[in-house]
């Protein structure tokens, strides 16, 4: 794994810190082909059952390193969003397996639509979102012009993403941009007992639930309920609906394997 990311496991969480704190944890290509990777292989690891992604040092992911844009030899913006932003966000809503964002701090540009992609975003009190895009002339991009609007109204996102304001992770949690903000003294344990807490659930069935959400953006009620039959059925038949049934009849705590 190149060493712009960094991988950590706490049983059965998998960690993926961003590792340019240099430059704030700004992406280059390499950095996202980097970031792709480990998404896949959390993905397709049976012992991982939640995800964290966030940031080393100061910063959760300040966008787009901009040294990359203003080289003699560089990439164009189709490249750029295509293979470091767009691959990156599809990994994420389509895992099947719960993904938080632990913002450690500043989001700006496509790092603040990385951090909105995630299933459960927390975050220090400390910590900042900026939809930085109109400061230099662009659109928010990495699924801003999608999330945004769904999140907060289009009233709201129009305001963020014209003036390109810092959002303070408490006025984020008040509009509901974001799940949780945390004092910067309990952000780790609060991270820690999340991503715990989630892991011990029915993974299978948390995945199913995801991929319902992401396919009811696109569907009418109608289509939609048939989409959630299909996805029932699926769920009816893991291992986990069983040890949760027992566990009801039993009387006791169920012990979910994510099967």
């Amino acid at each position: 794994m190149e060493s712009s990311i960094r991988i950590t496991n706490r049983d059965a969480v998998r960690i993926i810190s961003l590792n340019r704190p240099e430059v704030f944890n700004s992406f280059n290509q390499g950095m996202g082909k980097a970031f792709q990777t480990a998404l896949d292989e959390a993905s397709a690891d049976p012992s991982v059952r939640c995800v964290v992604i966030t940031g080393v040092g100061r910063a959760f992911c300040a966008g787009q390193d901009l040294k990359e844009v203003t080289a003699p030899d560089a990439p164009n913006f189709t490249e750029i969003v295509e293979k470091t932003y767009n691959e990156s966000i599809r990994r994420i809503r389509s895992m099947e397996k719960p993904v938080i964002g632990a913002i450690n701090g500043v989001a700006a540009g496509a790092g603040a639509n990385i951090a909105l992609s995630c299933d459960l975003t927390i975050a220090r009190e400390s910590a900042t979102f900026i939809q930085a895009f109109s400061k230099i002339g662009l659109i928010p991009d990495s699924g801003g012009t999608w999330m945004l609007p769904r999140l907060v109204g289009m009233q709201r996102a129009a305001a963020l993403a014209f003036f390109g304001d810092k959002l303070t992770a408490t006025e984020a949690q008040a509009m509901g941009l974001i799940f949780r903000a945390v004092q910067d003294d309990e952000f780790d344990d609060a991270v820690s007992a999340l991503s715990q807490q989630l892991a011990e659930l029915p993974t299978r069935g948390i995945g199913l639930t995801k991929k319902a959400f992401n396919l009811g953006w696109e569907q009418d009620l109608s289509t939609h309920l048939t989409t959630e039959r299909d996805l029932q059925m699926e769920a009816s038949q893991t291992h986990d609906y069983a040890e949760g049934v027992a566990a009801f009849l039993e009387k006791r705590k169920p012990t979910f394997t994510g099967q």
